[in-house]
């Protein structure tokens, strides 16, 4: 059997850090179908909304599928590419011994990446690349709603 492939855009706004956020993703299938989905969160931080966008995205295909994840966060491409092994090989501890921020929710993006074959790749957010432009309108867009 041949897994489903899925090309997948997010994105995580805050206004202020911390403050109230929103993260964003877009999911693009093979045959062209598309799922948009965005949420908020009254109190948290940048870098929690860009994890829990990739979180919330993986969570929405099916296990066993082929995933281009396309992010403008270096924090979540560096962090599932360079440093989880190692953060997870120190007990979910940084090179200077200090804990890993977002722990929480880097073991939960860790649990729903593992079922799925996954490209983790940077894109430069606010250059016109046009998922990323709707996630990021989105994202902020979660947050006017809730306002």
């Amino acid at each position: 059997m041949i897994a489903e492939k899925y090309h997948v855009w997010t994105d995580g706004a805050c206004r202020g850090n911390p403050g109230p956020g929103g993260w964003a993703y877009i999911i693009r299938a093979s045959d062209g179908t598309e799922e948009v989905c965005y949420d908020y969160e009254s109190s948290t931080t940048n870098n929690r909304m860009e994890l829990a966008a990739a979180l919330e995205a993986l969570r929405s295909i099916p296990e066993g599928s082929s995933v281009q994840l396309f992010s403008d966060s270096q924090y979540v491409v560096k962090g599932m590419n360079e440093w989880i092994v190692a953060w997870q090989r120190r007990n979910w501890r940084k090179a200077d011994g200090k804990p890993v921020l977002n722990e929480d929710i880097w073991k939960q993006l860790v649990e729903a990446a593992a079922k799925r074959e996954i490209e983790w790749n940077w894109v430069e957010g606010h250059t016109g690349q046009n998922e990323n432009e709707r996630c990021d309108a989105l994202a902020n867009r979660a947050i006017d709603e809730a306002s």
